[in-house]
């Protein structure tokens, strides 16, 4: 019950994250439109956060813990406002969440001694084969935006991974909607600067605002579901499985941003698809 529990969170989760994506990609200033989202957000959950805050023990450990997501946040909205700045959606999107998709359980293996079976193994493979090559990165000639665009994404994955990995641990002392609020302060603070630098954070709300105000519930709603089933499966298991969110993600670039797709995309996400279901059934 717990693993099936778990796997309707995780779908959830991806099409969540990959509905708010679109809406940042659809923004005219990305930094703009992220800090409108993060700043609704903030005082959404902090009620949650201060709660945690006044009744939790803390140690200079969980302290160093909840600094390190803080940072880690921080790298990855600045980086992700830039990505989709350098690249198309269906680019973009699913080299950042492959490499993440291969770094977290990996190192899920070692640090908190979670197995693979051998179908498990398998479908992490073919996950991260199908999302690479979804993004174009197989078949592109070399270029200097092309290197940039690899670059950016491979950090933002870094990130993810660092992020990923260290709130694992914070949930065994802090509530998933107080644990959420540091990644909702983390883009408030670290995209303050350039969104207020930009001076269209007026614009950007008078062109976007339905989609801000959407984003602010959905953008830290996926990211909540995904803690949520942390506290049910493995990391290693559900993690890659979020990563639908680039099949969900290839869809929607393709009927709302008119992104040229492929029978090659198609078949690349139905390779995705079988690796999903060879962890999560196995």
């Amino acid at each position: 019950m717990n693993i099936t529990y778990a796997m309707l969170l995780v779908l959830s989760s991806a099409l969540a994250h990959s509905v708010w994506n679109l809406f940042m990609k659809k923004s005219v200033h990305k930094e703009s439109f992220l800090w409108l989202i993060q700043t609704i957000a903030s005082v959404l959950f902090m009620p949650a956060f201060l709660h945690d805050l006044f009744t939790i023990d803390w140690t200079f450990q969980r302290t160093g813990l909840v600094l390190t997501s803080f940072v880690f946040q921080s790298l990855y909205l600045l980086l992700l406002a830039k990505a989709y700045k350098a690249g198309d959606m269906s680019q973009v999107y699913p080299m950042m969440r492959g490499s993440a998709a291969l770094l977290i359980p990996l190192l899920c293996l070692v640090i908190y001694g979670e197995e693979f079976t051998r179908f498990n193994w398998i479908g992490l493979g073919l996950i991260v084969v199908g999302l690479f090559a979804l993004s174009g990165i197989f078949s592109n000639r070399i270029t200097k935006q092309s290197v940039i665009t690899t670059l950016l994404t491979g950090t933002i994955g870094i990130s993810i991974t660092g992020y990923t990995l260290t709130d694992k641990s914070i949930l065994l002392f802090m509530s998933p909607a107080g644990l959420l609020q540091i990644y909702n302060l983390a883009g408030f603070i670290a995209l303050g600067a350039p969104a207020l630098h930009s001076k269209k954070i007026k614009q950007e709300w008078l062109l976007n605002r339905r989609l801000i105000l959407i984003g602010s519930i959905i953008a830290p709603s996926s990211y909540l579901l995904f803690l949520l089933a942390m506290q049910f499966a493995p990391i290693s298991h559900i993690s890659p499985i979020r990563e639908i969110s680039i099949v969900f993600g290839t869809i929607l670039a393709s009927i709302v941003l008119k992104e040229k797709q492929g029978a090659g995309r198609i078949g690349y996400s139905a390779i995705i698809l079988l690796g999903i279901i060879l962890i999560g059934f196995f």
